[in-house]
């Protein structure tokens, strides 16, 4: 099965969601192909440690295998680029916390001979490596932070710093010798919100060649999770903030995920309290443990992003760019081979 989705100049686009969670299935599958996705970053980690990350890439081994008529594995931006041309979708693996390392500097590159391309420095917690965005006090990145940073680098993976404390974001841009990413995250100029990023992070992101992924989680856009157009117009608001050529698509999508899904995410192991996430009970829009927008209940819904871009004012290159080409460049600079040993 081949996606339809098509530009108005008739060219498939390029399509790139920089993150997604949740349980996968064929059928979430056939509704990425549905969307015209070339690739997915899927979540394998939020609190597990080694075993249980490795455990989640066996399965994904498995998955994928079952399912090589829609999807492929990706390591590289090449087999990105492959698996449009096959009319599949590229499915790469990431971990939204370095939880999986337990301390182990040697565990990165051994997550990355297993597989893993995109890791966050923290998740909703303060950790050894920095400080998240739901804590009082950002500590900044630590001295752990930055030797783990510096093996991301060499090895070739993806510094992802959404959850993180502005410090901690700021401190890893600057620290980083490649581009990192905001994989989903929205300006906080446009939408108050902890998870969001400051103006002045999103300007330092830019200046070292990183990239924003936009979310369309309704509890950090507020309004602009309303419908495509108000999406469309917090991807042009953010354009105008850093340049096209720093922004992308980042649904934080966590298809098929229930109840259980969603209290490991929040919760882990480490509270028995009430915890829900990014819902700050603040948003008129984020009532329901879904956090779906009306325009984007499944990834099948991303095939109209790119002529709706057109529609709102971007070029056909422009909106090539945010939808794909974006963090293709990036992927590229990462992926391939790192920076230094």
């Amino acid at each position: 099965m081949t996606a339809t989705a098509t530009a108005p100049d008739g060219y498939t686009p390029l399509v790139i969601d920089g993150l997604q969670c949740g349980p996968y299935d064929r059928d979430v599958f056939l509704q990425l192909r549905a969307g015209g996705v070339t690739c997915a970053t899927a979540t394998v980690a939020f609190w597990e440690d080694a075993v249980e990350t490795m455990d989640a890439l066996a399965a994904w081994n498995d998955l994928l295998a079952a399912n090589a008529d829609l999807v492929v594995p990706a390591r590289t931006a090449a087999d990105i680029e492959r698996a449009k041309e096959q009319g599949r979708t590229a499915i790469l693996l990431g971990a939204q916390n370095a939880s999986p390392l337990q301390g182990r500097l040697g565990f990165v590159r051994l997550f990355h001979d297993m597989g893993l391309r995109v890791m966050q420095l923290t998740y909703n917690n303060n950790t050894e490596f920095g400080g998240s965005c739901y804590e009082e006090s950002d500590p900044g990145l630590t001295r752990f932070g930055r030797e783990v940073v510096r093996e991301m680098n060499a090895v070739g993976m993806l510094v992802d710093l959404s959850h993180s404390g502005e410090r901690t974001r700021r401190d890893a841009i600057e620290h980083s010798a490649l581009p990192v990413a905001l994989t989903h995250a929205n300006p906080r100029s446009l939408y108050d919100h902890p998870r969001n990023a400051d103006d002045a992070t999103l300007k330092a992101l830019a200046a070292r060649d990183g990239v924003v992924g936009l979310a369309t989680y309704r509890s950090i856009c507020g309004h602009y999770a309303r419908t495509l157009d108000d999406w469309c117009a917090m991807v042009a608001r953010t354009v105008d903030l850093v340049g096209v050529r720093h922004v992308a698509i980042g649904t934080d999508l966590s298809p098929k995920a229930g109840a259980a899904e969603f209290t490991w995410m929040r919760k882990g192991r480490w509270t028995r309290g009430e915890q829900r996430g990014a819902d700050l009970g603040t948003s008129p829009t984020s009532d329901t443990d879904t956090d779906t927008t009306e325009w984007l209940t499944d990834a099948s819904g991303l095939a109209q992003v790119t002529t709706r871009l057109v529609d709102f004012g971007f070029t056909s290159d422009e909106a090539h760019a945010v939808v794909g080409g974006n963090w293709l460049r990036l992927y590229s600079a990462i992926f391939e081979g790192g920076h230094g040993s």
